[in-house]
């Protein structure tokens, strides 16, 4: 996914909304091509050894991470439910899980002593409950997107095949 030359034809081209300005755009071009459900191929070509001397301008941590932060950011865009349903479970459960020993002593005593904790798992809950109300609106809208973006694409014309001349 990461290497090699790409190929477009004029209607992806022209439905491809760029976002990224550097190497992580060939992480955006394959999200777009997957999201359209498009043909995609991959040919073998042949591939030496980089010449003597020459250095790569190429950095793995720092182009690693912008590529991670890229795959991160376009599964947030694509998959909105799955995204913010995982804050949600993270914050449900820890404020569950919080909340555990504050309602034993509430059972044993009658009393909450630990008051921060039980503002705590309440904050949580409802970050959590904002994050499921978000995310199943996010959702709706990114069905929408994919749609236009869909119909944007199919709006260009389709090449045609070449005529026999003569």
């Amino acid at each position: 996914m990461l290497s090699g030359y790409r190929a477009f034809s004029r209607r992806f081209v022209q439905s491809f909304p760029a976002h990224a300005s550097s190497f992580e755009i060939e992480t955006e071009f394959t999200m777009h091509a997957l999201e359209l459900r498009m043909p995609v191929a991959e040919i073998s070509t042949a591939y030496g050894v980089r010449p003597r001397g020459s250095t790569s301008k190429l950095n793995t941590w720092t182009d690693g991470w912008r590529i991670l932060m890229m795959i991160v950011r376009l599964f947030k865009a694509g998959k909105p439910l799955l995204f913010f349903s995982m804050g949600f479970f993270v914050c449900a459960l820890s404020s569950l899980l919080l909340a555990l020993p504050v309602f034993d002593d509430y059972l044993h005593t009658g009393f909450v002593p630990r008051l921060p904790t039980a503002v705590l798992c309440a904050a949580l809950m409802l970050i959590g409950s904002i994050l499921l109300a978000c995310d199943i609106i996010l959702d709706t809208v990114t069905r929408g997107r994919i749609e236009a973006k869909r119909f944007a694409y199919l709006s260009v014309d389709a090449p045609r095949p070449a005529t026999k001349q003569g």
